[in-house]
């Protein structure tokens, strides 16, 4: 068996149970033609998923070098999103679809080409943004209509050192869909995609610390805000707004009610197959530590107080649905159990070493010793 078949039916499985937690099992009454910018890499495999299981009929554009073993049954058209790389959309200058969903496009002048390429052969144009799309600092819960960054020069194509254009990037993007198809484009704006498949290594760094037992650095309180969306939540999704056209800007944070991150450690806890105990550090005095980064928690003071706040108010009366932390946790460790070796370092766990995390603690005990003398 092949590494990319493997995976695929791993990920396969977990999208099938979670389809039948969510109850999307039953096929769409009418089946829809959906073309897909990407398809291999995150969210597009499980996009590819929840669309096969609504059975619809999809079209895959990418440059064939993530996983190319994936989906060996479904229509593949190659080239490039820069239309001036190699063959660039020439695949793309015939066929009609419903609907376009672009979950690769990081820069404008790709997502204007591709939108106005298919603009009179498709009905409705799905782009995926980021929350990082918004103007910093994030307002606390912020809305749809918060102020979008903006670029000093908007030209650039390079992210920066610091993926400090990201931002700014993925806003002209959002407008440069809207421009090539007025009133026919949905803009989703995710925080972090999680669960199953995540080959970051931001989220499933937690479960996957906390199974291995001991004493854990966890940053911040469990009070602390979390906004997390499971992949298979945001694609069941996206298939559910191709199926009704529904258009506009949305927020696609999770879950429906604000969760904390002392829930989500509790899970690992829960989970892990070893004992594991999490020692709190104080927000105060990870900020004042170099060269350390805990994924997915953000400082809930200063720029980022905001950041872990957004409404979904919008996104949920569309029909957008949750399932549970414990689950997402659940799921992602498992996954992540399977992959060791598989995937030939595709999958790699962000989060700080353990010689990092040993001295966090100890410097942080120390700090609270009483001074003598």
């Amino acid at each position: 068996m092949t590494l990319d078949r493997r995976t695929f039916l791993l990920a396969s499985a977990a999208a099938a149970t979670g389809a039948r937690l969510l109850g999307h099992t039953t096929l769409a009454p009418k089946p829809l033609r959906i073309l897909i910018l990407g398809g291999t890499g995150f969210l597009g495999p499980a996009l590819v998923l929840a669309a096969q299981a609504r059975g619809h009929k999809l079209t895959l554009f990418n440059r064939g070098r993530t996983r190319p073993g994936l989906f060996p049954d479904i229509e593949k058209r190659q080239g490039d999103r820069d239309p001036k790389k190699g063959e660039g959309l020439k695949s793309l200058e015939t066929g009609e679809w419903d609907v376009v969903i672009d979950d690769s496009g990081h820069y404008p002048r790709h997502v204007k080409s591709s939108a106005e390429l298919l603009a009179k052969r498709v009905r409705q144009y799905i782009h995926l943004s980021s929350i990082s799309a918004y103007k910093e600092p994030n307002p606390v819960n912020g809305t749809e209509d918060a102020p979008t960054a903006t670029l000093a020069d908007p030209t650039v194509e390079e992210m920066g050192k610091e993926f400090q254009n990201y931002g700014g990037l993925k806003a002209l993007s959002e407008q440069a869909a809207q421009a090539a198809m007025p009133g026919r484009t949905t803009i989703i704006r995710p925080g972090y995609i999680v669960g199953p498949d995540d080959y970051s290594g931001r989220f499933t760094y937690w479960p996957v610390r906390f199974d291995k037992g001991g004493e854990v650095a966890v940053p911040g309180t469990p009070e602390d805000p979390l906004q997390i969306i499971d992949v298979r939540d945001l694609a069941e999704w996206i298939i559910h707004l191709s199926e009704a056209n529904i258009t506009g800007v949305f927020n696609a944070c999770g879950p429906e009610k604000p969760l904390r991150w002392g829930r989500v450690i509790d899970a690992c806890v829960k989970g892990a197959s070893k004992p594991a105990t999490p020692v709190w550090i104080p927000t105060e005095f990870v900020v004042k530590q170099e060269g350390l980064d805990f994924p997915i928690w953000a400082p809930p003071v200063g720029d980022t107080k905001g950041f872990h706040t957004w409404s979904n108010a919008r996104a949920m009366k569309a029909g957008l649905k949750f399932r549970s932390a414990e689950q997402t946790v659940k799921d992602t460790l498992a996954w992540y159990q399977t992959q060791l070796g598989v995937e030939k370092g595709r999958t790699k766990l962000a989060g700080p070493t353990p010689e990092q995390e040993a001295k966090v603690i100890a410097d942080f005990r120390a700090s609270q010793k009483p001074k003598v003398g």
